[in-house]
């Protein structure tokens, strides 16, 4: 049975790429996008039945972090070749949904010769071919997503300079072997039935579920499946009866699969349900990791793209949206991004701030010469003060006699305090010995 399945992959495989003969040759290149594969990659490709310019495919778990390369061998089958760590990507599980949702995407992807950049400023990249059918066919907006090096993301998968090199190299070399495109198949995670398990009550979950259909169909095969898109899904590895033909936004037409090829896919299946009902019965070791939460979550995250991309100041990360629809900012550090327009935007601030400066400096200086002609006008107006009366005995009243003449009853003076009253004494009792 497993022969006839690799045939039927095989036969669906040969309709994936039919239709295009185009022979490219990768000339002239830059050292870095020249770079060949390490003598110990080649051995290893040999030991496993692979010529050097057999054809590729690729797969990428976000979870995980990891970038599979895997290579066709001379039995038509394919089998992992190498495998990275991505070194960033940004945005959480789930898939794009608009353009400035920093989303790196999901689903089945196929790269072209044209979408191999060897002069890119990420050291070397390669676009994923997003949207795709699937994608324009559900509204989802986007552009220039690629895996590329410099280890910087803002929606792509980058890898750092080396591992870059490397990747390309094996793209390079299957497009000089013949190939006219290869398949990017890009998940959330490895679709085990315990992770899908763990992330059943996610909102992503039926998007999910329709990956792993493709997913399952490789794991049988070895073969990247053929794909196709009509109703707004996937569909893999189906053949149109009566020459029909797959339209994305279209009912899908009536289509057929190997007996051979079904058969395997549900006793795989069977073995899958088994597993999910074994897993969803014991606790999680693993919490689920952050998922967007559709294009509510997508639209506000472009927002902050957008304010960032004027050269505003805005969190250094972007926000949040809860399952509970509630906004979390992830920081509160604040930043403007480094460009011409975050250069030309600090300077209106600036200028803005200088401005605002000087006209509060006016109106306060304005503000206290106010204040001071209304108390020079109140006091202008106010009424002379009358001049002070001398002091008079009133009948009744005892006088107050000045400290210099003051003298007890006897006639003597009165003790003053102080160095003054001192001298008085003395002199007095001098003259007291003389009169004596």
């Amino acid at each position: 049975m497993i022969a006839n399945v690799i045939r039927a992959g095989l036969l669906i495989a040969t309709f994936a790429v039919a239709g295009c003969n185009e022979q490219t040759t990768f000339t002239d290149l830059s050292p870095k996008a020249n770079k060949q594969l390490s003598p110990k990659v080649v051995a290893e490709m040999k030991a496993k039945g692979m010529q050097r310019n057999a054809p590729i495919m690729a797969r990428v778990f976000k979870e995980e972090g990891k970038v599979e390369i895997w290579k066709q061998k001379t039995n038509g089958r394919y089998d992992v070749i190498a495998t990275y760590d991505i070194c960033k990507w940004s945005g959480k599980l789930g898939p794009k949904y608009i353009e400035g949702d920093r989303q790196a995407p999901e689903g089945f992807y196929t790269v072209r010769p044209a979408q191999m950049n060897p002069n890119s400023q990420y050291h070397l990249a390669f676009n994923i071919g997003y949207p795709n059918a699937y994608d324009r066919a559900n509204g989802r907006t986007g552009t220039n997503l690629m895996v590329h090096g410099a280890c910087s993301s803002s929606g792509c998968y980058s890898m750092t300079d080396e591992q870059i090199e490397q990747i390309y190299a094996f793209g390079r070399d299957a497009f000089n072997g013949g190939q006219t495109e290869f398949q990017i198949q890009a998940f959330p995670f490895r679709m085990t039935a315990a992770n899908m398990a763990r992330y059943r009550n996610d909102p992503n979950y039926a998007f999910w579920k329709m990956l792993k259909e493709g997913y399952d169909n490789f794991e049988i095969t070895k073969v990247p499946p053929k794909v196709d898109v009509c109703e707004k899904r996937y569909v893999f590895n189906q053949v149109p009866e009566g020459g029909a033909a797959f339209s994305p936004t279209s009912a899908c037409p009536a289509s057929t699969q190997p007996d051979s090829l079904k058969m395997a896919y549900q006793s795989y299946q069977s073995t899958y349900d088994a597993a999910f009902s074994s897993a969803i019965g014991k606790s999680e070791k693993i919490a689920p990791k952050p998922a967007i939460a559709g294009i509510t979550e997508a639209k506000l995250v472009q927002e902050w793209t957008h304010k960032r991309a004027r050269g505003e100041r805005v969190p250094i990360e972007p926000p949040s949206l809860q399952q509970d629809g509630t906004v979390v900012a992830t920081t509160t550090r604040m930043g403007r991004i480094d460009s011409p327009a975050g250069r030309r935007m600090a300077a209106l601030e600036a200028a803005e701030a200088e401005k605002k400066k000087i006209a509060e400096e006016k109106q306060r200086a304005a503000d206290e010469k106010k204040a001071a002609i209304a108390l020079a006008k109140a006091q202008k107006a106010a009424p002379a003060p009358a001049p002070a009366q001398p002091a008079t005995a009133d009948a009744g009243q005892i006088a107050i006699v000045p400290p210099e003449s003051a003298t007890t009853a006897a006639g003597a003076p009165v003790e003053q305090p102080g160095i003054l009253g001192n001298v008085r004494k003395r002199l007095a009792g001098i003259t007291n010995i003389f009169g004596s």
